[in-house]
């Protein structure tokens, strides 16, 4: 989360006279409803398994709005769906070879979004550079003609996946505007298993558009070598992307309706679509069955807290964010009254922390309510984002391993639990999380 606070869950202090004894005592139910009961692994593995790939506009993401529709009517919940024009947009034919100074062939998969190459493909000698700072300084004869690599491995966890995530989303239009014709980028992962990852870019509106690929880590080091060796490598690209007309998706949205104060809302929310490389397990499926099970446990378990608790299943998140910017229009009368966001999208992990964007004393307040869970070692909506453990979560995320065996339901089932409690406290707080303050305005 943008300018967010990382709280941390180890040897959290609680003072007693602030947490009421019953939030105590509630947490425990939580959380012996999660473990025993399986809801958010059992979640996940109807929508991975028995849905598969779900990316917007695709019949896996209708099926899946159907599904999560069905599934929380039958937990007797108020549901819903949200009207989402989202893109269409169809991977194709993806290869890619190293024609010389050897003849190899490379591991790569489209950029979610980008144009083909023309069927013979595109032909042209590779410019490695290691960042868009890098390309932005060198001359634009240099690129002209150019298939441009952006090869910099990442850090492991959120932060390095963040802090290279430009090279893939910008990277395209950066090399077009310097005259480079194809566009690859080191895969943006962590495991040495020759997989390629995609994700989402952006061509800009003042750039050529030029096809764009994800080249696996270990095809990138290899003409790396080759490079330094001979001093020039010339690579084939072919891909077979199309962009097809918008489609109609859907948000899905369930209620469990506040006792005192139910026109105030604390949102909980997950997107439903998925990249169709895997079937969406870790990314997002977990986070659909987590915020599913939150509902499911504080339904089960007789607990309505004071404010409307509403869970938000978003369309079009990996490609496009469609379905977060239609709730923030169709519900912007309303949203003064939101108390609070929360999200779950890192995973299967067990929990280690909050990501947290809100006002003086926000933090404070977040870990009182996070030492609650008895597992653990000790104009703007608040946001709060759910952290996992993350050592392998990049390993798989955005390939055609990000499948249901990755998630662990003991340690999906612990996190389905810390989520619940804090959102059920927040829900229940006779208080509300102060808002953030506004971002500076710059400078004149």
């Amino acid at each position: 989360m943008h300018r967010a606070a990382i709280l941390l869950l180890v040897a959290l202090p609680v003072a007693s006279d602030e947490i009421p004894e019953r939030h105590a005592a509630v947490a425990e139910r939580i959380l012996g409803a999660a473990l025993a009961q399986g809801g958010a692994a059992r979640f996940a593995e109807q929508l991975s398994d028995g849905i598969g790939p779900r990316l917007a506009g695709s019949p896996g993401d209708a099926a899946a709005v159907r599904w999560a529709l069905d599934e929380l009517s039958r937990l007797g919940l108020e549901a819903r769906t949200e009207k989402v024009t989202v893109p269409v947009w169809v991977r194709g034919e993806e290869s890619a070879r190293i024609v010389a100074p050897v003849e190899q062939r490379l591991v790569v998969t489209a950029l979610g979004g980008s144009v083909a190459t023309p069927p013979d493909g595109i032909t042209g000698d590779v410019l490695m550079v290691t960042s868009i700072e890098e390309l932005r300084g060198i001359a634009a004869d240099r690129v002209r003609g150019k298939i441009v690599l952006f090869n910099r491995a990442i850090a492991p966890g959120f932060a390095g996946y963040s802090a290279s995530g430009g090279m893939r989303s910008r990277g395209p239009s950066e090399a077009a505007r310097l005259g480079a014709v194809a566009s690859l980028v080191r895969s943006l992962g962590t495991l040495s298993a020759r997989l390629p990852h995609t994700g989402g870019m952006r061509y800009a509106s003042d750039a050529p558009r030029i096809p764009a690929a994800a080249v696996a880590a270990e095809d990138a080091d290899l003409i790396q070598r080759l490079l330094a060796r001979d001093g020039a490598v010339r690579v084939t690209l072919r891909l077979g992307c199309e962009t097809r007309p918008d489609a109609e998706s859907a948000n899905v949205i369930a209620e469990l309706p506040g006792r005192e104060r139910p026109e105030e809302i604390v949102l909980i929310g997950a997107h439903l679509d998925s990249w169709d490389l895997g079937t969406g397990a870790i990314d997002d499926a977990a986070g659909v069955g987590i915020v599913m099970d939150t509902l499911r446990i504080l339904k089960s378990q007789g607990l309505v807290p004071r404010r409307t608790l509403r869970a938000v299943l978003f369309a079009n998140e990996e490609n496009g964010l469609r379905g977060a910017r239609s709730y923030a229009e169709e519900h912007a009368p309303e949203l003064p009254r939101h108390v609070v966001a929360m999200e779950a999208d890192a995973g299967g992990g067990r929990p280690v922390g909050l990501a947290v964007e809100a006002g003086p004393g926000g933090l404070e307040r977040l870990t009182q309510i996070a030492g609650l869970f008895p597992l653990l070692a000790a104009g703007r909506v608040p946001r709060v984002g759910l952290l996992q453990e993350d050592a392998h979560y990049f390993d798989w995320h955005h390939t055609a391993a990000d499948t249901f065996d990755k998630i662990d339901p003991r340690a999906l089932a612990e996190s389905a639990a810390f989520f619940a409690i804090v959102a059920f406290a927040l829900a229940e707080d006779p208080g509300t999380l102060p808002r953030p303050e506004p971002p500076a305005k710059p400078e004149p």
